[in-house]
Parts: structure tokens; C-alpha cells; sequence
């Protein structure tokens, strides 16, 4: 598949603290190339799900007018949407059916309908189901089969892991973009688009857990021998830590917030016992000095609750450390907190690492798309391509082509926060001579730079005491 065959396909993560749009294409070495990338404040979603319709769509139009200004001439219509929320639950079946022609090799449309058939499973009142995920097929009496595609025998059945979710929480989502004049192309579990982003085919051989630490939950996949074995939503997450630190040491969110970035610990006993971080008083009133010691205590109390989950599922689904060799993947914005590796190897007794979502992207982006924060908006772009390469012939018709400049490859720009407003322009025609097209690129490079770097500074300063 050649560099302009591909689509380009944009993933939307609707967080409790974020909402970002990102939009990207695979090179001819399968790797993703993002073309245009945009992000926002989110307020009307709290704990994964979308409370408050109204500014949930602002902030969707916000991140999408801010992807288009990174990139005038990419044209968004059609999106896929991850989703979270502690109202998310799984649960195993088991299917079979007897094959209708059991003299030929077992085809590609017998499993389609064998998972289709899935669909039809009793799930409690106001639930719905996301997605239905095969494990181990089996065929007859053989068992443990990955790929029965072209085995032959009489009958064909499988073990699955089914998704559902709460009915009004997700049309609550679907609505958000639906009023931004976007279509959801589908909907994607977050912690299934993370563990894409961030995992290996080695990671997925070993066995291996994937800890999504969001702004309002955190999302925990388990896979084991190339198969997704468990998925959970831990309601607790960046957010929570904030609070904590707000109502345990007096101070405003805003303060908390950025004690939790710049000082912030998840050891206490890592922490200088003779370090304070001075916070102003309000209207004339006197300074804080808070204790960094006491910050990182309160960080860790929290910290160890979740993990303490993430030990808890593990035990259910009997993944221990004997198990997992490939350990604990660490993502999200939270997993950014300083001494996170450490506590996390000692409460749940499995290695740590933090996972970046730089696996199946392009080299030399921006070092903004490199943070473990954006692993899940990447991955709705990896599953968005898995669709394409699987429906391959209906895809080509419904996917917009458009020349892509390379602005998003400077290294340390930003990320295009700005409230202006762009005018969508039509796609490159196909029919521009080289020289024209290397021109216009030459001019998208410009724009781009000059528009990112200036948008990044413009945050730091505010961002400044």
C-alpha cells in the first residue's frame, strides 16, 4: 500500500481534563504520520463521561478548530471516539455453531457471523454493547486455536470477552459529536486504544498489563499469550490526586495542580524532608509553606489505592507476577509522576515501565505527541487503520486524500491552542506538478512553525507565576 493509497484517519479522545484531535496517515513503512493535531480543555466531562453536552461540544469544536489550524487543508468528518467511565463492564461467553458447508475450509464471513451472533447476548437493562472481542477459537475438538481461517471441520465456536457500557453515557458521547458536525466512525474502549499504542508484538507475547492513568480514571487492559484477558475502569485518576492535595493541605485546585507537576512524588519517602514550596496568600493574607514531604504522602495514599486495584483485578483473572513477564505498562498523563516505576514494582511485586506512544509512529515528530498522554488519541488512529486494512475496498471510497505537509516534525513546537478561527480549504488536487506540490509544501512548513512555536510560547507564559 503505497504512502497516498492510505487515509488519513483522526482519533478524538474526550478526557475528564483533555480533549485532543489527532489526525494521521501511515508512511510507506507502516509507520504513522501525523498531520494535524489539535487539543483543548475539557469541562463537561467528569470520571470519563459526559455530564454536560453543551460544553463537552465546545471543547470537541475547540480541539478540531485547533488540529485544522495546524493543518488548513485537512478536512475532518469523520472520527473514531474513545470511551471510558466506571459504568464500563466485561464479561465472558462462549459461542458455537455447527457449520452449514463442513466439507470446505472454514471462511472469513462464518467467524463475522459467529461474533455478530455474540451481539444477541442478554446484558442487564440500560447497558449496551461496545464491542465484542474473540479469545481462543476452537474447531471440534482441537482448542486453543488464534486464526481458524482455512481449518476445516464440522464445527467452529470461540471464548469472548464482551464490552458493554451504560446507554446514556454513550449516547451522551455520540451526541457531543454528533452537534460538532462529526460522524463516530466507532467507538473504542480506551484502555484497548491505549495498550495499541504503547504495546509491542512482544509485549503482547509475554503477557503484559496496561495501567491508563487518566484525568478521571484509570483504565486497566490484561493480555496474555496474544489474547486480551481482562479489562477494567478504575474510577480514580489525576483528578482525584488533585483533590486530595487541595482538601489535605488547604490550598486552590489551580495550586494543587501545579504542585502535584512540579514537586510532585509518588514516594514520600523519596522526598526532602526539609523542602517547603511557598504558595501566595490570597488578598493580603499570609504565604504557605507546604511541605514537599507532606505533598508526596498524599500522593502515594492515593497512588497506592490504585494500584492496589490493578493488584486486586490481576488476582481475579489469576495474572500474577508469574504470569505477566512483560509486567506493567504505565500510561496517560499520570503516569508521569516522579517515583511512579518504583511504588508501582512494590505493591503489585511486577516490573514497570511507562509506556510512550512512540511504537508505531513516524520519527522525528514534535516531543508534545510523544508524551504518554496521548497514547489513547494515537491508538484510535491504529484501530481506524486495522478497520481500513480489513475492509480495504469500501474504505477507499469513503476516505478523503489530501497532501500532508511535515510541519508537525519540528522538534519542540507546539500544539496549536489558539481560539482563531480557520477556513477549511478543499483537499490538494491530484493533477499539481511536483514543483507546485513541493511549494506548497515549503508554505505549509512556514505556516506551521511559525503558528506552533508561537501558540507553545504563548502557554508557557501563562503558565508562568
Amino acid at each position: 500500500m503505497s504512502q497516498h493509497d492510505s487515509p488519513i484517519i483522526v482519533g478524538l479522545d474526550i478526557g475528564t481534563t483533555k480533549i485532543a484531535a489527532i489526525a494521521g496517515r501511515k508512511n510507506e513503512f507502516g509507520k504513522l504520520e501525523i498531520l494535524g493535531f489539535g487539543r483543548a480543555n475539557s469541562n463537561g466531562v467528569q470520571h470519563g463521561q459526559v455530564l454536560n453536552i453543551d460544553q463537552t461540544i465546545k471543547a470537541i469544536q475547540q480541539a478540531l478548530q485547533n488540529c485544522q489550524l495546524s493543518n488548513p487543508d485537512l478536512e475532518v468528518n469523520e472520527v473514531y471516539v474513545g470511551i471510558a467511565g466506571h459504568h464500563i463492564k466485561s464479561l465472558q461467553t462462549r459461542g458455537d455453531q455447527v457449520r452449514q458447508d463442513a466439507e470446505n475450509e472454514i471462511q472469513a464471513w462464518e467467524i463475522e457471523q459467529l461474533i455478530n451472533n455474540q451481539r444477541k447476548t442478554f446484558i442487564p437493562a440500560g447497558d449496551q454493547i461496545i464491542d465484542v472481542i474473540p479469545q481462543e477459537f476452537h474447531v471440534d475438538n482441537n482448542q486453543n486455536i488464534k486464526d481458524p481461517i482455512g481449518v476445516n471441520g464440522v464445527k467452529v465456536g470461540a471464548n469472548f470477552l464482551i464490552l458493554t457500557g451504560d446507554r446514556n453515557a454513550i449516547r451522551n458521547i455520540n451526541r457531543s459529536v454528533e452537534r460538532s458536525g462529526l460522524v463516530t466512525k466507532d467507538l473504542v474502549l480506551q484502555p484497548l486504544a491505549s495498550a495499541s499504542a504503547v504495546m509491542s508484538d512482544i509485549d503482547l507475547e509475554a503477557g503484559v498489563a496496561i495501567l491508563d492513568i487518566g484525568g478521571g480514571t484509570s483504565d486497566l487492559a490484561v493480555f496474555y499469550e496474544g489474547i486480551l484477558k481482562h479489562t477494567a475502569v478504575i474510577p480514580f485518576g489525576g483528578e482525584n490526586i488533585t483533590n486530595d492535595i487541595r482538601m489535605g493541605l488547604g490550598v486552590l485546585k489551580s495550586q494543587a495542580e501545579a504542585m502535584k507537576v512540579q514537586f510532585g512524588s509518588a514516594l514520600a519517602d523519596e522526598a526532602k524532608a526539609n523542602a517547603y514550596v511557598t504558595i501566595p496568600g490570597l488578598k493580603g493574607m499570609p504565604a504557605k509553606e507546604i511541605s514537599v514531604k507532606s505533598l508526596a504522602g498524599i500522593i502515594q495514599a492515593r497512588m497506592s489505592e490504585i494500584l492496589d486495584f490493578v493488584t486486586y483485578h490481576l488476582k481475579q483473572v489469576g495474572m500474577d507476577s508469574r504470569m505477566l513477564n512483560g509486567g506493567i505498562i504505565l500510561t496517560g498523563g499520570g503516569s508521569q509522576l516522579k517515583h511512579l516505576i518504583q511504588l508501582t514494582e512494590y505493591i503489585t511485586g511486577l516490573n514497570a515501565r511507562i509506556g510512550l506512544p512512540n511504537e508505531h509512529l513516524a520519527p522525528n515528530h514534535i516531543d508534545e505527541l510523544k508524551k504518554p498522554m496521548y497514547s489513547t488519541c494515537i491508538g484510535l488512529i491504529l484501530k481506524g487503520y486495522n478497520d481500513y486494512e480489513q475492509n480495504y475496498k469500501v474504505f477507499a471510497e469513503t476516505f478523503k486524500k489530501v497532501e500532508v505537509p511535515k510541519s508537525l516534525t519540528v522538534a519542540g513546537a507546539g500544539n496549536g491552542l489558539s481560539s482563531q478561527k480557520v477556513e477549511v480549504k478543499t483537499a490538494v488536487p491530484t493533477t499539481l506538478t511536483p514543483e507546485q506540490i513541493e511549494k506548497r509544501k515549503s508554505k505549509f512548513w512556514d505556516r506551521f512553525k511559525n503558528n506552533l512555536i508561537e501558540i507553545f510560547s504563548e502557554e508557557e507564559d501563562k503558565l508562568l507565576p
